[in-house]
């Protein structure tokens, strides 16, 4: 069946879009992300944090504000200073390269030019009212960015795609996955002790064939 015209002309402006935007809700316990300084956008993603202590359950969900289907899933640890993703029933680890600075990477089908993955690299530059968090392909290139609005209550971040190859769909659910729990992840080890004992105690992954770490 055929998209209504309105639909059809907002997911066109959605495509075509370079910057979206994060709200969160306090009353519902969720994340819209829509696409930024466009009033009439609807939400892209909606992202649900649930509660189920005691389960091996994801610490939140990315879902498809389309038809609600499961986009990904992010899971932190208490202690490890690692965290878990699954991007459309893909597993993807972020790996934790330095014990006290923000450098992890991830492996990506979405940006690979072939059928085998390629490293990509998470790294932050942090101010007094914003902590961004940017995505390095395995060239060392900028294809994302994910700023967080340090002093925000409701709008607290901004997701900017950059090259071509970011605006595609499946490129841009892998950044918005990987970059809201590697967000998250960064806040839980901010406010969480046992997570210093993680750092101390983890051993970093090293990627032998990047720049970094």
């Amino acid at each position: 069946m055929d998209n209504p015209p309105e639909t059809a002309q907002q997911q066109e402006s959605i495509s075509q879009s370079r910057t979206l935007q994060a709200d969160f809700s306090w009353k519902k316990w969720k994340i819209r992300i829509s696409a930024k300084d466009d009033p009439e956008s609807k939400p892209v993603y909606i992202i649900n944090f649930p509660f189920k202590p005691f389960h091996a359950a994801p610490s939140l969900v990315v879902k498809s504000a389309a038809d609600d289907s499961t986009v990904g899933t992010g899971t932190l640890h208490p202690i490890s200073i690692d965290a878990s993703c699954e991007l459309h029933g893909q597993a993807i680890e972020l790996r934790a390269q330095k014990r006290f600075k923000t450098q992890y990477m991830h492996l990506s089908r979405s940006f690979s030019d072939t059928d085998a993955p390629v490293p990509m690299y998470w790294t932050s530059n942090s101010g007094f009212t914003t902590w961004d968090f940017i995505c390095l392909d395995q060239n060392q290139l900028p294809v994302a960015k994910f700023s967080a609005a340090v002093w925000a209550v409701t709008k607290i971040a901004n997701i900017e795609f950059l090259g071509e190859k970011a605006m595609t769909d499946e490129a841009r659910d892998e950044i918005v996955v990987t970059g809201i729990t590697l967000y998250c992840c960064m806040l839980l080890r901010c406010n969480n002790v046992l997570s210093l004992f993680g750092a101390i105690f983890s051993r970093p992954w090293h990627d032998n064939n990047g720049k970094l770490g």
